[in-house]
């Protein structure tokens, strides 16, 4: 088991939080309490950078459809970047990959879209 750590960022797009070691129901409450602190004004994206997540569980998937929740509350918008791959699978089989926007990475999720585009 590793402990899970969580480093906020701001980011153009709005804030990213890295997210390391184990997402579980030990956890899981960690993160939650990230999220009420954070600040998200209507129309930024906030970015769950997973490319440190080591291990996932139902209680980790329920907190990460929680932070997509109190994104949309808040009017902004919600992204996953490096999923690794054993919890891409778990969200691809119960249809969260179709729910969750998925980038490679933060820095692709974090790149500014044209106006244009």
């Amino acid at each position: 088991m590793s402990p899970l750590t969580i480093t906020s960022r701001d980011a153009a797009t709005g804030p990213v939080l890295e997210i390391t070691g184990d997402l579980d129901y030990e956890s899981a409450p960690d993160l939650r309490k990230s999220l009420d602190s954070l600040t998200l004004t209507s129309g930024q994206l906030l970015v769950l950078d997973l490319a440190g997540l080591e291990f996932c569980d139902s209680s980790g998937i329920t907190t990460l459809l929680a932070a997509r929740n109190l994104a949309t509350e808040l009017g902004g918008d919600m992204a996953l970047a490096a999923v690794p791959a054993n919890t891409a699978r778990i969200l691809s089989i119960i249809g969260l990959d179709r729910v969750f926007t998925i980038h490679p990475d933060a820095s692709t999720a974090t790149t500014p879209r044209s106006a244009a585009g």
